[in-house]
């Protein structure tokens, strides 16, 4: 990719213009990490740049960006700008192509406002962004508020950036991003939902979980978590303290690389305790049927940040199912084998090492499952059936709503291992339903 993104900037150049690498394709170079995207600025108009390259489309011709297709790979190439007042909180009332330097001031952080000259094989660093990379910083470029004020989303990428970088936020930032902090759902919610994916699938994502909370966006944007602040819980289960710090706990144990439902399960896998907490006549709190409530409140969270359909359902149902496994013990086999088939249920296992780890530490029904998963491997957890509805109208049974009684019957059987073969299973549904017998 970085050969192609040279022959971009070579042909600019040819043509007697300016073309530098930009953005966070430089921040990853300067870190000695290899890019994996590149951008690229310069004083080509739009129109030009066009002309120039046989296979382009314009994504934001009116911001001077032009997207350019070279070896089946795509480059944003964009030409030197400065921006008017912004006046929705992301977009520049009007821009004006203009030179290197009013480029890198428009930017966010110094950290993403460096260009790369691939000729002289050179940084070009107008802001700072070489010597707060050096010492690990997150630092807005020129006044933090108003670089906020132009596209609130700055203030999730500061966080993010600190969170994915292991960066700490510069003091005036900072300062500005916690005054601003309840501006941000100006933003459109699947900004912030990108942001928020971002930082909860970075391996350091505590540390994101710890700056969200105290900016303040955490509340913006997530009042759910932040309601889980001082709900205490019975402490025989829970001696690590309130259901956020519970929460909190979980995010560091869950493993570095994780799913999106998997990671958003554990942020909401308790967020009814705040609205089911009751105290009963012995004095023990309860949060009866804080699963199911949680995962009604967890579908109406993830709707509003627009998560798409596949991650929606399978986090809710992760959460809805999460009290069940205080129960596997005691299933018998059919019902342990078909809560073990469902396609959500390798990380609710996760999950449920996780919550019991960051609470009482009892790994009994986990380890419990393990064995269980071993013992079912060597065969598929729910086998083909034996009997289908054409066997069941051969014998001369009526379709209709007993047929999935009669199947789901049949399979139980067959998941415990009393009937093996299609023999045995047409013969038992003719003993069962044929002779006036209903189970």
């Amino acid at each position: 990719m970085e050969k192609a993104a040279r022959e971009v900037t070579a042909r600019l150049r040819e043509q007697g213009h300016v073309a530098y690498f930009a953005g966070g394709c430089v921040r990853d170079m300067v870190r000695g990490l290899t890019p994996k995207d590149y951008d690229i600025v310069t004083d080509t108009r739009p129109e030009a740049v066009q002309a120039l390259f046989p296979r382009t489309f314009a994504v934001g011709a009116h911001f001077g960006v032009i997207v350019v297709l070279e070896n089946s790979f795509q480059f944003e190439v964009a030409t030197f700008r400065s921006d008017d007042a912004y006046i929705d909180g992301r977009h520049p009332s009007a821009v004006h192509f203009s030179s290197p330097e009013e480029d890198a001031k428009r930017r966010d952080f110094t950290i993403n406002g460096m260009f790369y000259d691939p000729v002289a094989e050179e940084v070009i660093d107008l802001v700072g962004g070489q010597a707060d990379i050096a010492a690990k910083l997150v630092r807005a470029i020129g006044e933090p508020a108003k670089r906020f004020a132009e596209d609130r989303l700055r203030m999730l990428r500061a966080v993010r950036f600190a969170t994915v970088l292991d960066y700490q936020i510069d003091n005036h930032t900072w300062e500005a991003l916690v005054a601003n902090a309840p501006s941000i759902n100006q933003i459109s919610a699947e900004r912030i939902r990108d942001e928020l994916v971002r930082i909860f699938l970075s391996p350091n994502r505590v540390r994101g979980w710890d700056l969200l909370d105290s900016s303040g966006l955490m509340r913006a944007i997530l009042p759910e978590l932040e309601a889980m602040k001082g709900v205490l819980q019975p402490e025989q289960f829970h001696p690590e303290g309130d259901v956020f710090v519970h929460t909190r706990l979980m995010l560091r144990l869950v493993p570095e690389q994780v799913s999106v439902p998997l990671v958003f399960a554990v942020l909401f896998h308790d967020v009814a305790k705040p609205v089911t907490a009751r105290v009963d006549k012995t004095g023990r709190i309860r949060f009866n049927e804080h699963d199911r409530i949680g995962a009604e409140m967890t579908e109406a969270i993830m709707r509003r940040l627009r998560f798409s359909g596949a991650e929606i359902e399978a986090t809710v149902e992760m959460v809805r199912q999460h009290m069940v496994f205080k129960d596997v013990p005691n299933m018998r086999v059919a019902k342990l084998k078909r809560f073990m088939a469902r396609p959500t249920f390798e990380e609710e296992l996760e999950l449920h090492r996780v919550d019991c780890e960051s609470s009482h530490r009892m790994l009994d029904n986990y380890e419990f499952l393990l064995r269980k998963r071993e013992e079912f491997s060597n065969e598929p957890i729910i086998p083909p059936p034996l009997v289908r509805g054409d066997d069941l109208i051969a014998l001369g049974l009526q379709p209709g709503p007993k047929f999935g009684e009669i199947l789901e019957a049949v399979e139980t059987r067959q998941l415990e291992g009393t009937l093996r073969t299609t023999e045995e299973a047409v013969e038992w549904v003719k003993r069962e339903y044929l002779s006036g017998k209903s189970d």
